[in-house]
């Protein structure tokens, strides 16, 4: 796991970068076990083709470059493409908008995706604390991290305890637990998703600085969850791990 995580992000340290694009965040995240979808970094139009077709149309298709970090805001996200002619359309579309919105933007590849069924959405996100270290944070994503900021922290590595407290003290629950008659969603797959992301950070607490993975799906109850969209930023090669407070690891021992 962790092996395969730091092949990844070396070689992003290795172009002087230290943010990730999806495809490479999702990679590491992939590295330990956590839920992506069957992605294909595509470089050319022979390769997004190809790749659509073993994908199963309809797909999306994401452009890749270090410079177009917010890719909706570049316009370079194509949802629902369901045929050839289709793909081949918005390829052109999806690149002469990145070349607008920033002419010496690096284009790593254009990520060819499966359209994914809607389901609860969460998010997961990653900081670090100067004094106390990584803190993870989870809530519902859209409007209630956006407008409501009903999200909640703990300090990783996590228990599974802390997990299923996290997700029960947000004022959003009830959503998950299944609303109005709703099914309730997976729970158990959004608490493998908090603790394998706490193990991740805790084992590589020396190279991630931040993380989001916003949105995810949740589904029903047995259903599990997959990861959307994912950012990693890495800490700068000089940068050092933060001291702890001696009065914590007390605390924390």
């Amino acid at each position: 796991m962790k092996e395969e995580a730091l092949k990844v992000i070396e070689s992003v340290l290795s172009q002087g970068r230290t943010a990730m694009v999806e495809y490479e965040a999702k990679q590491v995240l992939k590295a330990y076990g956590l839920p992506v979808p069957e992605e294909k970094l595509a470089k050319t139009l022979d390769e997004a083709l190809k790749y659509a077709e073993e994908i199963g149309y309809p797909v999306a298709l994401k452009l890749m470059s270090p410079q177009i970090l917010h890719k909706s805001d570049a316009k370079v996200v194509m949802l629902n493409i369901k045929s050839p002619e289709e793909l081949k359309q918005k390829w052109e579309e999806i690149h002469e908008n990145a070349r607008k919105y920033r002419p010496d933007a690096e284009i790593l590849g254009v990520l060819v995706a499966p359209m994914l069924r809607p389901g609860r959405e969460i998010i997961i996100g990653v900081t670090e604390d100067p004094q106390f270290g990584h803190a993870i944070m989870f809530g519902l994503g859209g409007i209630f991290v956006e407008v409501l900021k009903d999200v909640t922290f703990r300090i990783i590595p996590i228990t599974e305890r802390d997990a299923r407290k996290m997700i029960t003290e947000i004022k959003g629950y009830p959503i998950l637990a299944g609303a109005r008659g709703e099914e309730p969603a997976d729970i158990d797959a959004i608490v493998d998703l908090l603790l394998k992301v706490s193990q991740l950070v805790d084992e590589l607490r020396d190279y991630i600085k931040e993380m989001d993975l916003n949105p995810v799906f949740v589904y029903e109850k047995g259903k599990g969850a997959v990861i959307v969209d994912a950012r990693i930023i890495l800490k700068e090669p000089e940068e050092k791990k933060p001291e702890v407070s001696s009065e914590y690891k007390e605390r924390c021992a």
